[in-house]
């Protein structure tokens, strides 16, 4: 399944005009500031945006296309839409409010069972609550238990963690892990956080005043150094490997990279071969030209691929090339000409801090 989407949609002081072409699998973050253009290109997904024109295409199936007058409404688009708000039914237990969603399908077609996705998101002992009963985490997993379960060939997520506090967000993450995981289903996610499209995005398109500025998986937009992402404090790349082992005494989980490369985190045990993901922040990289032995666990041998000025004359951000992986690294201009630092200068790159994205 892929999408494809073009779309034109004018609103007094903004106007959207995007061009997509998505994979038909895994999550696909729409990220950028509060007006770039997020959830509007959602609801004309969704078929919310009637004055939008333009075309889109999922899996083969045309659901718009203005030049030929063809335009399916929301109701009849293979979709499920989960809100900030779970919008649940309050006169409905928690158990009604998802056999809505089911019984909106037709036997025949539906693809997923209620036991399943009442497992899946861990909600089998709140079935007899009433949504005034719930938690905020506790409603928005039921709400998207009642969006899987319309079989959708496409899940719409808008900020669904936006109301959340840093508690219950901790809380419903895993599941959306556990989602993406175990489920055929592409998603489109709408999110301002960073830290959850890094968690969560295999694919990011970028969106500024209605504008797409990048699309692509999200480990390379997040190096690009061209792009404004890169500017920001909390600026750094999403690495992706696997676990080769645990080292009991010390508390160390071994994570391989991409170009054979390794580093060590403070983890508990994970089966050997899982794939985990971590997040480097450009700030917490240093740069030396020989191998110091210091208390820093990670030291990798790098080769500077790009140099780029911040916001800051007294900094600049460079990408590292880690054997295939990218790599960012914010430092002073001071340290980067006492270096003599140029593309192409192989350096080591002396990682401070890691976090585990799981």
């Amino acid at each position: 399944m892929s999408l494809a989407a073009r779309f034109q949609l004018a609103h007094p002081g903004f106007t959207l005009d995007v061009d997509l072409a998505l994979p038909g699998s895994g999550v696909t973050a729409l990220f950028g500031p509060s007006g770039s253009g997020k959830t509007s290109c959602l609801r004309c997904v969704a078929g919310l945006e009637t004055a939008a024109r333009g075309s889109l295409v999922v899996a083969g199936e045309t659901w718009q296309d203005s030049e030929r007058g063809l335009f399916l409404p929301p109701h009849r688009r293979a979709l499920g839409y989960v809100f900030q708000d779970a919008n649940l039914f309050e006169h409905l237990d928690v158990r009604r409010n998802l056999l809505f969603g089911w019984r909106r399908v037709a036997p025949g077609d539906r693809r997923l069972a209620l036991e399943q996705i009442v497992e899946l998101l861990g909600i089998e002992g709140l079935l007899s609550r009433m949504p005034a009963r719930l938690s905020g985490g506790e409603r928005q997993r039921v709400g998207i238990a009642r969006a899987l379960l319309t079989s959708p060939r496409l899940l719409l997520m808008d900020e669904p963690l936006a109301a959340l506090d840093a508690e219950r967000k901790a809380e419903i993450l895993p599941y959306l892990e556990r989602l993406t995981r175990e489920l055929a289903l592409p998603i489109l996610y709408v999110s301002h956080a960073p830290d959850e499209v890094a968690r969560l995005a295999d694919h990011l398109v970028l969106l500024e005043r209605g504008r797409v500025l990048a699309s692509g998986p999200t480990t390379e937009v997040l190096a690009r150094l061209d792009l404004s992402i890169a500017l920001a404090e909390d600026a750094g790349v999403v690495l992706e490997g696997r676990v080769l082992g645990h080292d009991p005494d010390y508390g160390l989980l071994s994570l391989g990279l991409p170009g054979e490369q390794r580093v060590l985190l403070a983890h508990a045990p994970l089966p050997s071969g899982q794939a985990l993901r971590i997040k480097v922040l450009a700030r917490d990289v240093s740069l030396s030209l020989e191998r110091q032995h210091s208390s820093i666990l990670n030291v990798l041998p790098a080769t500077v691929a790009e140099i780029a000025p911040t916001r800051s004359p007294a900094q600049v951000l460079l990408r590292l090339d880690l054997g295939g992986t990218a790599l960012l690294a914010r430092i002073t201009r001071y340290s980067l000409e006492r270096l003599t630092l140029q593309p192409g200068s192989r350096v080591w790159a002396q990682l401070k801090s890691v976090a585990v994205l799981a």
